[in-house]
C-alpha cells in the first residue's frame, strides 16, 4: 500500500506553504472589484475547486430558474454558523450570473441546469452590497458620483448613472426609496441579482435616533423591507442576503437588535437553505487542498485495508467502523481520515469563532504542509498524525482555545521535551509506531474544545475512539492500548473518568493540571529519612510476620537486644544488596553481629538480616512517596483544605487505594535478600554471610522466610538426638572431658556462628529427652562432685533440663555405671533371717540347750504394724531440684497412696553466710518467702 503522499498530491500553494490565510476567506467585494486571487476571481477556476454541496446545488437551481423567469424563490436568506459557507455560496451565484465563459466550462453547473429543466442560464447584472465595505456616515465616490446609502450603491452597480438617477433623491436625503421605485429599478435591469453580505455589521453602526448621511437605523430597515417586497414583483430578479447565526457574531447589543429585526424582515419571504454537511466537507477540503487523485486503485487498496483492519478489531473500535458504509466514508474523505472531520465538525465547530469551512481549510493546509515537509508516510492523515510539535499548526488550533494550552502540548502531548517523547525513547515498541504521541494528539483533538464549548455533552473520548484515531493496517491495537495505560499514569494534564482500563473510560486534556500533577508536586515534599522511610517501615511491619521472636526494622544495631530471642534485623534502604555488589550489606551485617552499640555482642547467632535489592529500591521509594502524596490529598479534601469536584475526589480516593495496594507488593519485591551470618569452624575461618533470594510471588513474606530457613537449616525447629550427639563429639567430648553441660551447650548455640541456630531452648530440650530414652546417644547426670556423677542415668528415665544437667558420652556413662555397681558390699547369706526359719537365740551362759530330739514349741510372737514414719534427708544444693522431685515421687507419693494416712511434709531450709548476705539476696528471699507463705522466714 502506498502512503497518502504518493497518491494525493496537494495543490502547489499548499505544498510550498505560500498561501495566505486571507485567501481562505472568500471576499465577495474583492471579487466584484477584480482584486481577488485567481481561484476566487476566475469562474472556471472557482468551480474547479468548489464542491457543490446539496444546499448550494439547490440554491443555484433556484437562481437559474429565477433568472430564466421559470420560477424560483425571489428572496433567499443564508444563515448558518460562522464559516458555514455563506459567502462561498454567494460567490457561486455571482460567477453563475456574471460568467465570461460557457456554462459547460463551469464544473458541476451543466447538471444543475438540466435538473432545473433549462437549456441555458442568462447572464445577469449583479449588485454586491457589502456591509463592511463602507461606513454609513462617510459618502464614497463612484467615478464623479457621490454615493451615501446602500440603495444608492445597489442602483449604481445595477445600471450606473441612469439607474442611480432613480434613487438619487432618496440617497441624498437618506430615506428609503420605497417599493415602487425599487421595483422599477429591478425591472429595468433584469435579469439581475442583488447579493447582500454583512448587513448586520452595517446597520448596527447607526446611532440611536439620529440621522447621518447613510440614513438612519430605521430607514435602512425600511429599505430592506421595501426591497424584499419589490423583488417578489419582478420575475427575473433575486435577492440573496447573509445573516450571522449567533448573537456573538452580531457583536454588541445594538447588533443583536439589528439581527433580530432583519431576521423578522427576511423571515416573511425567505427560502430555506441547507448548510454544508459533514460528509460534504470531505469533498470541499479535498478539492481545495489536493489535486485530483489519479491512482484510484491505490486509494481503494488503502481504504479497503483500513476497513478490513477495523472489522478484525471488532468491539475494540467504535460500532460505526463495523458498517459497510464506513468504507465509503474512507473513500470520500481520502487522504484525510473521516475521524479528523468528525472531530473538527462535531467538536471544534461548537467553539464560537471557529469557522466551519474556512477554519478547517486553514488548519488542514498547515497540517498537510508540515506533514509533507516531514516526509510523513502514514497511509491516511489521522488524528494521531497531526504535527502539534509544529508551531504553525499548533497555533491554528490553540488560537480558539483559552490561554495555557501551549504548555499542555509541550509538556504532555508533542515535542522534544514532552512526556510522550520520553516514553517512546524508553520503550522501543511504542517508539516504532509513535504510539504515545499519536494517542496524545488524538485525545487533544477530541477533548480540547470542551474547555470552552458548553455544548459538548460528555468530555473526552472513549478508549475505542482513541485507538481509532491512531491505528493503521498491520498494527496491533494492543500497543496503543498499552501506551494509553502508561500515559494515564504519567501525564500531568490528562484526565480520566470511569474505572481505569475499562472500555467506558473517557480521556481528555485540560489546562488545569490533574490530580496526578498535584500528586507529583506533593510527593517531592516528603523527606527520605523520616516520612518515606517511616511509610516503608509501616508496610514491612504488616508483611513480615514470621518465625522470629522480634523483627527490628531500620533499628540502630545498639538498640537490637543481645538476648536469647531469635531476631530478624531489616536493613535500612541505604544498605542494599546485589549479587554483583554485596560489600555494603555484608560489612553492615558483620559489624552488627560484632557490636551491640559500643559494647561487644555476645549472642551473635540469634540474628538474621533482610536486605533490599538495589534494582527495585528506587521503585519502592517512589511507591511510598506516591502513597503519602495521595493520602495527603485525600486528607486535605476531607478537611476542606483542597477544593475539588466530586469526580476528582472519587479519583483521589481510588488512586490512594491503588497506591496502598501496590506498595506492599513493591516492598516484597525489594526486600528479597535474606542474609545469614555463618562460620564453618571455630578457628579455621572468619565469619561470612550467605545470601538467599526470597520468592516474592509467595503467599506472604513471613511464610517465605520460614520456608527458606527450614529448607536450608538456617533455623532449626526440630532436632534429632543423633545430630546433638555428633555436635557433642565434635566439640565437647574430647580428651578426658567426657561430659558437657546442656545449659552451656545451649548458650554456645546462641553465641557462636558455627553452632546450629535453634529456634528456642525447647528444641534442645526435646532432643535431650528423646536421646535420653536410649542408651545410644548420651547419658544424663545432675552435677559432678569429687569424681562422682550425681543421678547418672543411661536410658529410660525422664530428664529435667536445668542448669545442672550434664550430657555424658554413652561409653563413659556405661563404664561409670558398671564401676558403681561393683563397689557395693554384699551381706552374707547365713546372717539373713527368713520367715520360714525363725532365728533361735543362742543359750545364755550356764544354761544347757535343749537335748537332742526334744521338741520345744515356738513362742507366739505378737504381730504389730508401724503407725508413724519419720524421715529426713540432706539435699545437695547442686541437685536440689532433682532430689526434691525424687523425694516427692518416690517417698511422699507412696505415703499418700494410703487414703487413711495423714502425711505432713516440713521443709527446713538453713543457709549460712560467713561474710553476711547481700541486700539483694535478702530482699529477694524475703519477698519470695512471703509470697509463697512460709511459716517462718527469719534472718539473724
Amino acid at each position: 500500500m502506498k502512503p497518502w503522499r504518493e497518491v494525493a498530491v496537494p495543490h502547489q500553494d499548499v505544498l510550498e506553504g505560500t498561501f495566505q490565510q486571507s485567501e481562505f476567506a472568500a471576499d465577495i467585494t474583492a471579487v466584484n472589484s477584480g482584486k481577488a486571487s485567481r481561484e476566487y476571481q476566475d469562474a472556471a477556476a472557482f468551480f474547479d475547486r468548489t464542491f457543490i454541496t446539496e444546499g448550494m446545488g439547490h440554491l443555484l437551481t433556484q437562481v437559474a430558474q429565477r433568472l430564466a423567469g421559470k420560477g424560483g424563490e425571489p428572496v433567499v436568506q443564508l444563515q448558518t454558523a460562522f464559516g458555514g459557507g455563506k459567502t462561498h455560496t454567494m460567490l457561486a451565484v455571482y460567477h453563475l450570473a456574471t460568467r465570461k465563459c460557457a456554462l459547460s466550462d463551469l464544473a458541476g453547473i451543466p447538471d444543475l441546469v438540466d435538473r432545473a429543466g433549462l437549456m441555458d442560464v442568462p447572464q445577469a447584472r449583479v449588485a454586491v452590497v457589502d456591509g463592511t465595505a463602507h461606513a454609513p456616515g462617510q459618502p464614497w465616490k463612484r467615478g464623479s458620483q457621490t454615493i451615501r446609502t446602500l440603495w444608492g450603491e445597489m442602483a449604481w452597480q445595477l445600471g450606473g448613472a441612469d439607474a442611480f438617477a432613480l434613487v438619487a433623491d432618496a440617497d441624498a436625503t437618506g430615506t428609503s426609496p420605497g417599493k415602487d421605485v425599487l421595483r422599477d429599478l429591478l425591472e429595468r435591469h433584469a435579469p439581475c441579482v442583488v447579493l447582500i453580505d454583512e448587513l448586520v455589521a452595517y446597520v448596527r453602526q447607526f446611532p440611536e435616533s439620529q440621522a447621518i448621511s447613510g440614513g438612519s437605523y430605521d430607514t435602512n430597515l425600511s429599505f430592506i423591507q421595501a426591497l424584499t417586497e419589490a423583488v417578489k414583483l419582478v420575475p427575473r430578479a433575486i435577492v440573496l442576503a447573509s445573516l450571522p447565526e449567533s448573537d456573538l457574531e452580531a457583536g454588541s447589543q445594538r447588533g443583536v437588535t439589528a439581527l433580530r429585526a432583519l431576521e423578522k424582515t427576511f423571515g416573511r419571504v425567505q427560502a430555506l437553505w441547507k448548510p454544508v454537511a459533514t460528509e460534504e466537507a470531505f469533498e470541499i477540503v479535498r478539492r481545495r487542498l489536493f489535486e485530483p487523485v489519479r491512482d484510484e486503485n491505490a486509494r481503494e487498496a488503502v481504504c479497503r485495508a483500513f476497513a478490513d483492519a477495523y472489522i478484525a478489531e471488532g468491539v475494540k473500535l467504535p460500532a460505526e467502523t463495523q458498517e459497510r458504509r464506513y468504507h465509503d466514508r474512507l473513500l470520500h474523505a481520502y487522504p484525510i481520515h473521516p475521524e479528523v472531520f468528525d472531530r473538527l465538525y462535531e467538536d471544534w465547530t461548537t467553539i464560537d469563532g471557529f469557522q466551519r469551512t474556512r477554519g478547517v481549510l486553514k488548519l488542514m493546509a498547515k497540517v498537510i504542509f508540515r506533514l509533507w515537509k516531514d516526509d510523513n508516510k502514514d497511509l491516511l492523515i489521522l488524528p494521531g498524525s497531526l504535527p502539534l510539535h509544529d508551531g504553525s499548526s499548533r497555533n491554528e488550533l490553540t488560537y480558539y482555545l483559552p490561554a495555557g494550552w501551549d504548555a499542555v502540548i509541550e509538556r504532555d502531548i508533542d515535542g522534544d521535551r514532552a512526556e510522550t517523547t520520553a516514553l517512546e525513547n524508553k520503550e522501543p515498541r511504542f517508539g516504532q509506531v509513535g504510539a504515545a504521541r499519536r494517542i496524545a494528539r488524538t485525545i487533544f483533538l477530541g477533548s480540547a474544545p470542551a474547555s470552552v464549548a458548553s455544548k459538548v455533552a460528555a468530555r473526552g473520548l472513549d478508549r475505542a475512539r482513541v485507538i481509532l484515531g491512531c491505528l493503521q493496517p498491520g498494527q496491533a491495537s494492543s500497543v496503543y492500548a498499552d501506551a494509553l495505560g502508561r500515559l494515564t499514569d504519567r501525564l500531568h494534564y490528562l484526565n480520566t473518568s470511569g474505572d481505569k482500563g475499562q472500555d467506558t473510560t473517557r480521556f481528555w486534556f485540560d489546562t488545569r493540571a490533574n490530580l496526578r500533577r498535584e500528586m507529583e508536586d506533593r510527593k517531592r515534599r516528603f523527606d527520605d529519612r523520616t516520612e518515606v522511610r517511616g511509610k516503608i517501615a509501616d508496610v514491612l511491619k504488616k508483611t513480615l510476620g514470621s518465625v522470629f521472636d522480634g523483627v527490628h526494622i531500620f533499628t540502630p544495631h545498639g538498640d537490637v537486644p543481645d538476648d536469647t530471642a531469635l531476631r530478624l534485623v531489616v536493613l535500612p534502604p541505604e544498605i542494599w544488596y546485589t549479587r554483583e555488589e554485596s560489600r555494603l550489606a555484608l560489612e553492615a551485617v558483620l559489624e552488627i553481629i560484632a557490636k551491640n552499640g559500643p559494647k561487644p555482642r555476645y549472642r551473635s547467632n540469634r540474628l538474621m538480616f533482610l536486605a533490599p535489592d538495589h534494582g527495585v529500591l528506587a521503585r519502592l521509594t517512589d511507591a511510598a512517596r506516591v502513597t503519602l502524596a495521595w493520602n495527603s490529598i485525600v486528607e486535605d479534601v476531607r478537611e476542606g483544605r483542597l477544593n475539588i469536584d466530586l469526580l476528582q475526589k472519587n479519583q483521589a480516593e481510588k488512586e490512594l487505594k491503588g497506591a496502598e495496594e501496590a506498595l506492599p507488593r513493591v516492598a516484597r519485591e525489594c526486600y528479597k535478600w535474606l542474609l545469614n551470618p555463618m562460620q564453618d569452624a571455630p578457628t579455621s575461618s572468619k565469619p561470612t554471610v550467605e545470601a538467599f533470594a526470597l520468592n516474592t510471588a509467595g503467599a506472604s513474606v513471613g511464610s517465605e522466610i520460614e520456608r527458606v530457613c527450614t529448607d536450608n537449616e538456617l533455623v532449626i525447629t526440630t532436632w534429632s538426638p543423633i545430630h546433638l550427639r555428633t555436635k557433642l563429639r565434635e566439640l565437647y567430648w574430647k580428651g578426658e572431658q567426657r561430659s558437657a553441660s546442656a545449659a552451656g551447650f545451649f548458650e554456645d548455640t546462641l553465641r557462636y556462628l558455627y553452632m546450629p541456630r535453634l529456634r528456642t531452648r525447647d528444641v534442645l530440650t526435646q532432643a535431650i529427652r528423646t536421646g535420653a530414652a536410649s542408651i545410644d546417644f548420651f547419658g544424663t547426670a545432675y552435677g559432678e562432685a569429687d569424681g562422682r556423677l550425681e543421678g547418672l542415668s543411661l536410658g529410660g528415665r525422664d530428664v529435667v533440663f536445668d542448669d545442672t544437667l550434664l550430657l555424658v558420652e554413652p561409653g563413659a556413662a556405661q563404664a561409670y555405671d558398671e564401676a558403681s555397681r561393683s563397689s557395693v558390699v554384699s551381706v552374707p547369706a547365713d546372717t539373713l533371717l527368713t520367715s520360714e526359719t525363725p532365728a533361735t537365740p543362742p543359750p545364755l551362759p550356764g544354761e544347757t540347750g535343749p537335748s537332742p530330739g526334744a521338741t520345744t514349741p515356738a513362742p507366739a510372737l505378737p504381730v504389730t504394724k508401724p503407725k508413724t514414719f519419720h524421715g529426713s534427708a540432706d539435699v545437695p544444693t547442686a541437685t536440689a531440684k532433682m532430689r526434691l522431685v525424687q523425694l516427692a515421687d518416690e517417698i511422699v507419693a507412696v505415703l499418700a497412696s494410703d487414703p487413711n494416712a495423714t502425711v505432713r511434709l516440713v521443709v527446713e531450709i538453713s543457709a549460712e553466710f560467713p561474710d553476711g548476705a547481700s541486700d539483694g539476696v535478702k530482699r529477694a528471699v524475703s519477698e519470695n518467702a512471703n509470697s509463697l507463705g512460709l511459716k517462718s522466714a527469719e534472718w539473724e
